[in-house]
C-alpha cells in the first residue's frame, strides 16, 4: 500500500514543488504597475510601482533605470513602492521597464474637454426643468457614464456600472466627509429647534417684538439684510438663523420668499468672505500662503489678505446694491414678479390660514400658549454666541494670544482661522436645541412627549434640502475627479493677456468654475495655487516693479475669491444657495432664477467700475463713490416700483 502511495503520489508532490518553485523563480524580478483608477488627457497621473523584493534590493543596488515608452523617467521611492507622474495625451500601449523586465498596458484617457459635461448637464437641466433632485441624479450619471465608458468595457456594461457607481462610489463618498456629515447634523438640529421654538410661541414673540419696527415691507427687508450683516462670523449659521428668524415676519408683510431668500444668501458669504474674524479666514490664508511659497514673496499672508481687502468688489457692491433695492422699493427681472405675486397673493394664503388647515400647520402654535419671546430668543443667541465660543475654543493659542507684538485684531482672525468652525455650529446648535427643550417643558408649555414629535418634525423638514446637498456632493466629487477646474484653467492661462486684465477675467473664471462645480472654497482651493503665481510671473514678464506687480498680486488675490462668491450665488448646485432656500422655505429653483439678474448686474459693475480701473491705478476714493452710483443707477432705470 505505501509503495502505491508512493508511486502515486510522489512525483506528483515533486512536479507541484517545482512549479512552485519556478513560479517564485520567476516572480523574484517581476513588478506590478497600479494606475489611477481615472485617467484624463493633459493631467498627471500618480502612478505607483511595487517592485518584488529581490528587484526593489537591484534597483536600490545598482540603480537601474525606469523607463515609460523607452523614454527614461524620473522616480521616489515611497515605502516599498517606486512613484512617478505621467501624462496621458492620447490612446497609447504604455511600456513600463526596469532593468530587463517590461509589462505593457492599453491607456485610454478620458478627453479633458469631457469634464464640463456634467455640471453643465445638471445646471441646464436644473434650469430648464426647474426640478433640482432629476438634474442633480443625470449629471452625476453623465460623469460616471464618462467615467466608465473608458475603462475598456462595453456601453452596456458601463451604462450599469455608472448607476451602480452614483450609490457605491459618490454618494458614498459625499457623506464620508466628516465636515459633510457635521452640516448635516448642524442643518436636522437647527430645523428641529426651529420647530419647537415656533410651537412653543418663541417665534411668534420675537415675530410680535420686529413687528413694532418691521410695519412694512421696506423695514422689513431692512431688518433682514441688517441681521444677515451682523452675523458676519459664518455663512451656514447667518444663513440658518437669519432665514429662519425673519421668515414669519416677512410672511406677514408680504414680502417674497424669493426675495428673504436672496437677501439671506446674499448677505452671509458676502460680509464672511470680508469680515477680519470669520471662519473664512484660515482657510483662505493657507491657500495665499501656498502661491507665495512658490513665488517667493515673503510678506505676511494675512498682510496680504488686509491689502486685497478693500479691492474686495463684489462683496462690498453686493451689500451696498440690496440697501439701494430696499431703499427705492424697487425690483427687476423674475424678482419684480415673485414680489408683485406675493403682495396680490399672500391675502388669499391669509384667508386660507384662517381655515381648518391653519390647525394642521406643523409650525403653528397652539392657542393656549402666550407667546414669549425668550423661549426662542435664547436658544437663537446661543447659536450665535456658541458659535462664537466654539471658535474660540477650537482654535486658541495661548503664544499667539500673549505676544504684545501683534494687534489685537489680528489675534482675534488668527484664533478663529485656525478654529474647527464644524465642531463649534454642532455644540452651539445642540445646546441651543436641549435649552428650547428645556425652557419649553419647564413652563409646561409642551408635554417631554410633544417636545420629542416637535423634533423629529424638525428634523424631517430638512430632508430634502439634504438629499440635494448630498447629490450637489456627488456632483462635485465628479468635477473634481474629471479636472473640470483644469479645463476651464487651461483656457485663461494659454491666452496671452496683460496684467492689468488678469484680475477681471480671473474673476469671471473664478464665477464659472464656482457655477460649475457649486463651491466658492474649492473655487479657491484651486485657483490661488494656480493664478496668483502666474499674476507675478506675467506681471514682471512686462516690466512691472515689484511693487506694481504687488498691486497686481492683492487685486487677483480679491478676485479670486469675489468671483467665486459670485458663482456661488448662481450655481443651482451651491450648498449655501440651497441652505438659503431651505431656511426661507423657498423654491429652490425660483431661488436662483430670481437672485440672477442680481448677481450678475453687480459682477458686471464689479469687473467695469471696480477690478478693471483698480488694476491701472485708479483710487478707491473714485472707484466706490462711482460703483455706488452705478448700482444706484441700475435700480432706478431698471427697477419697477413694487407697491405694498
Amino acid at each position: 500500500m505505501n509503495s502505491i502511495l508512493k508511486k502515486t503520489f510522489l512525483p506528483l508532490i515533486i512536479l507541484i514543488l517545482s512549479f512552485n518553485l519556478n513560479t517564485y523563480a520567476d516572480d523574484t524580478d517581476h513588478f506590478s504597475v497600479e494606475y489611477p483608477s481615472i485617467i484624463v488627457t493633459n493631467i498627471n497621473s500618480s502612478i505607483k510601482i511595487k517592485p518584488s523584493l529581490s528587484l526593489l534590493q537591484q534597483i536600490k543596488t545598482d540603480s537601474l533605470k525606469l523607463y515609460i515608452s523607452n523614454i527614461e523617467t524620473k522616480y521616489e521611492f515611497e515605502d516599498s513602492y517606486l512613484a512617478f507622474k505621467h501624462q496621458f495625451n492620447k490612446k497609447e500601449i504604455v511600456e513600463v521597464r526596469i532593468g530587463n523586465k517590461t509589462q505593457s498596458e492599453l491607456i485610454t484617457p478620458i478627453p479633458l474637454w469631457l469634464s464640463i459635461i456634467p455640471p453643465l448637464v445638471a445646471i441646464i437641466m436644473a434650469l430648464l426643468f426647474k426640478e433640482v433632485f432629476s438634474a442633480l441624479f443625470i449629471g452625476i450619471f453623465t460623469g460616471t457614464f464618462i467615467i466608465y465608458s473608458y475603462k475598456g468595457t462595453s456601453i452596456f456594461i458601463a451604462f450599469f456600472k455608472a448607476i451602480f457607481a452614483i450609490a457605491d462610489t459618490y454618494i458614498i463618498n459625499s457623506v464620508h466627509s466628516t465636515g459633510h456629515i457635521s452640516i448635516i447634523v448642524f442643518s436636522m438640529l437647527i430645523g428641529g429647534m426651529v420647530t419647537l421654538i415656533s410651537r412653543n410661541g418663541g417665534m411668534q414673540g420675537i415675530v410680535n417684538i420686529l413687528s413694532r419696527y418691521a410695519n412694512t415691507a421696506k423695514s422689513g427687508q431692512f431688518i433682514t439684510w441688517l441681521l444677515g450683516v451682523l452675523i458676519f462670523f459664518d455663512d451656514y449659521a447667518n444663513t440658518l438663523v437669519v432665514g429662519n428668524t425673519m421668515r414669519p415676519v416677512t410672511d406677514r408683510l408680504k414680502i417674497s420668499r424669493e426675495k428673504l431668500a436672496y437677501i439671506v444668501d446674499s448677505t452671509a458669504a458676502p460680509v464672511a468672505s470680508v469680515a477680519m474674524i470669520t471662519t473664512w479666514i484660515g482657510i483662505e490664508l493657507s491657500y495665499i500662503q501656498s502661491a507665495t511659497v512658490q513665488i517667493g514673496v515673503t510678506e505676511n499672508p494675512y498682510s496680504i489678505f488686509l491689502n486685497s481687502l478693500p479691492s474686495r468688489f463684489y462683496p462690498f457692491f453686493m451689500l451696498i446694491f440690496m440697501l439701494f433695492i430696499i431703499y427705492k422699493g424697487k425690483d427687476f427681472g423674475p424678482m419684480y414678479k415673485a414680489e408683485k405675486d406675493a403682495r396680490n397673493q399672500q391675502q388669499e394664503q391669509d384667508i386660507e390660514l384662517d381655515s381648518e388647515d391653519k390647525a394642521e400647520n406643523e409650525l403653528e402654535m397652539a392657542k393656549h400658549i402666550s407667546p414669549r419671546w425668550y423661549n426662542a430668543g435664547i436658544p437663537i443667541f446661543i447659536v450665535i454666541f456658541g458659535t462664537m465660543a466654539g471658535l474660540f475654543y477650537t482654535g486658541w493659542d495661548s503664544t499667539v494670544w500673549n505676544d504684545t507684538t501683534i494687534a489685537f485684531s489680528k489675534k482675534l482672525s488668527h484664533i478663529i482661522g485656525a478654529s474647527d468652525s464644524y465642531l463649534a455650529l454642532l455644540w452651539s446648535s445642540l445646546t441651543a436645541v436641549l435649552v428650547a427643550a428645556g425652557l419649553t417643558m419647564s413652563q409646561k408649555i409642551l408635554t417631554i412627549h410633544e417636545v420629542s414629535d416637535s423634533l423629529l418634525k424638525g428634523f424631517k423638514t430638512m430632508l430634502t434640502a439634504i438629499l440635494i446637498l448630498i447629490l450637489a456632493w456627488a456632483l462635485a466629487d465628479i468635477t473634481k475627479d474629471l479636472h473640470t477646474a483644469d479645463f476651464i484653467s487651461n483656457i485663461l492661462i494659454s491666452v496671452n493677456v496683460a496684467p492689468q486684465l488678469l484680475p477681471a477675467l480671473t474673476f469671471i473664471l473664478s464665477a464659472i468654475i464656482a457655477f460649475s462645480t457649486g463651491s466658492s472654497w474649492g473655487t479657491m482651493a484651486i485657483l490661488y495655487p494656480l493664478i496668483l503665481p502666474a499674476s507675478w510671473y506675467l506681471s514682471h514678464s512686462v516690466g512691472l516693479s515689484d511693487q506694481e506687480s504687488m498691486d497686481i498680486f492683492y487685486i487677483t488675490v480679491s478676485a479670486i475669491l469675489a468671483g467665486s462668491v459670485l458663482g456661488d450665488h448662481c450655481s443651482p448646485i451651491s450648498d449655501t444657495t440651497i441652505l438659503s432656500s431651505l431656511a426661507s422655505s423657498c423654491n429652490h429653483i425660483e431661488h436662483v432664477r430670481t437672485q440672477m439678474p442680481y448677481a450678475l448686474s453687480v459682477g458686471a459693475v464689479s469687473i467695469l467700475v471696480g477690478l478693471i480701473p483698480a488694476a491701472y491705478g485708479v483710487s478707491n476714493w473714485i472707484i466706490f463713490p462711482t460703483g455706488m452710483i452705478s448700482l444706484y443707477s441700475v435700480v432706478h432705470f431698471f427697477g419697477k416700483k413694487v407697491e405694498d
